[in-house]
């Protein structure tokens, strides 16, 4: 029998990526929510330098770490990095050789759950996250459980 939505071993991650310059300095966001829709928390990380792609999989490759260590076993990702996702979930390939590392990473990060969904998202969809992801960029700093 499957527990009833907003149980706790389900997570939603917003999840995005950030870089001025590109590559420039980076960062990650990551807004958590539980299955019932409630914040449990925002995560974020100063890279140094770096290109968005490496951002935004930072972003996916801390959301999901941070999820396994919750005992969530289902997790919806959600992201608008239309590349990431897509690679992820293997419409594209990964042709770059620093993000082959990145991708063989989340793929076994994904593999360690029951299930795991990964959706593009408009911009705007994803406010939080990348609210997140500027704030490492301005404090030049790193948080991985805010709330």
């Amino acid at each position: 029998m499957s527990a009833p939505p907003g149980a706790g071993d389900a997570l939603v991650l917003h999840i995005d990526g950030a870089s001025r310059g590109n590559p420039g300095e980076a960062g990650f966001g990551v807004h958590v929510r539980d299955g019932a829709g409630a914040t449990v928390t925002g995560l974020y990380g100063y890279l140094g330098r770096a290109t968005n792609n490496v951002a935004e999989y930072q972003a996916l490759l801390h959301g999901l770490e941070y999820a396994l260590r919750r005992g969530a076993r289902r997790v919806s990702v959600y992201s608008d990095s239309e590349l990431v996702v897509r690679q992820v979930n293997g419409q594209y390939r990964v042709k770059h050789p620093d993000m082959l590392p990145l991708h063989r990473r989340a793929r076994e990060l994904m593999a360690r759950f029951e299930r795991v969904d990964v959706a593009h998202v408009r911009r705007e969809q994803n406010a939080e996250a990348d609210r997140l992801a500027n704030q490492a960029l301005d404090e030049k700093a790193s948080r991985l459980d805010l709330y």
